[in-house]
This record gives C-alpha cells, structure tokens and sequence, in this order.
C-alpha cells in the first residue's frame, strides 16, 4: 500500500474510531465503573472482534475486485454513497445516553467476551468497513499484505482511541451529555466529505 494511501486510510480510521457505537459505549460504561486497567479486557475483545470482521471484508472484497474491474468501481461507487447516508443519519441522531445503574462487577473473561461480541454481532460494523475499504485496496498489489495492513492499522487506532475513552470515563460522560448533538454532527459532516472523496480517490 502506498504511504499516500495509507495515510487517508489512517485518517479514515481516526474519524471512524471516534463516532461513538456499541463498542466505544461499552467501553465508557466499563472504564467509569470498572476503571481503566480492567477495561484493557473489553478493549482487546473489541479490537480482536474489529480485525477479525474487517480482515474477512478484506479478503472477500479484494477476491472480487481482483476478479472484476467494474466490481471494483461499483463498490467504491456504493461504499462513498454508504458513508454519506451514514454521516446524515449521525448529524440527525440525538445525543448518547449512558445508563450505568445497577451494572455489576465483572469478571476480566467476562468483559473481554462483551468487547468481541460486541465487536462481532455488529451489522454496522459489517456494512461500514465493506463500504470504506474498498478504495484502499489496489488489485494489483499483493492482497495479503494490503489486508494485514489494513487490519493492523484499524486495530491500533481503535485500540488507542478506546483506550483514551476508558482512561477518561468520567470526564467525558458530562461533555457527551453537554454537546452530544454537536458532536453528532462534527462526526457526520466527517463521514459525508469522506464518503463524497472516496470513490474518487485512485
């Protein structure tokens, strides 16, 4: 992969791994109850569940583009299209709500298995890296390694990025609670200019 294109892609990851979703929910729920080193267990359960989804994607889409040129511009087509509608839906959705009450203390297994199957059972998750994949992976480059690349650098963004909400749990309940709808909309205007340049980007 070129470093050109590694660096949107980083980019890309950045702007993803911060829209809150199922799994940076769970992880701000765990890091204020359970504090920031157990939360390390929903973390890598989470991250190991994002590799294992987007590596499957990866392989599956470059198999495709590989065997069909125009498969390959429909997707890119379909994934920018995707990636608006899903920056609109965000700029429109209300703020997060965290409820905590009442959540018992779990066992480090326990968390690690609620990150991956979170991560894992995700249809978001699913449809979000078919759609943006694609205008990353060049078909005349060597698929396994694009994959690894891909897959590694999406887990330590998310990685980093989780770990950054769990450390400070406390303090960002408040600010999502303040500015959630703004917030919203920052991530949704995100993901509409990158769905617009994506399938354009060579």
């Amino acid at each position: 992969m070129p470093f050109e294109t590694w660096l949107l892609y980083l980019i890309t990851c950045c702007g993803i791994a911060v829209v809150p979703g199922p799994n940076a929910l769970l992880v701000l729920t765990h890091g204020a109850i359970h504090g920031r080193r157990r939360t390390l267990f929903t973390i890598s359960g989470g991250v190991l569940g994002f590799a294992l989804v987007l590596t499957l994607c990866a392989l599956g889409l470059g198999a495709l583009i590989q065997a069909s040129a125009s498969w390959f511009t429909a997707l890119k087509i379909g994934g920018g299209l995707y990636l608006v509608w899903l920056g609109f839906g965000l700029w429109r959705a209300a703020p997060v709500s965290l409820e905590m009450a009442g959540m018992p203390s779990l066992r480090r297994w326990s968390l690690f298995r609620q990150g991956l199957v979170s991560a894992l059972s995700n249809p978001k998750a699913l449809l979000l890296f078919t759609a943006f994949i694609p205008p990353f992976l060049d078909p005349h480059r060597n698929l396994i390694a694009q994959t690894a690349a891909i897959a590694l650098t999406y887990a330590v963004v998310e990685f980093c990025v989780e770990y950054l909400v769990a450390s400070a749990a406390h303090r960002v309940r408040p600010w999502l609670a303040r500015t959630g709808r703004r917030f919203n909309k920052v991530c949704g205007g995100f993901f509409v200019v990158f769905g617009l340049a994506l399938p354009v980007h060579s």
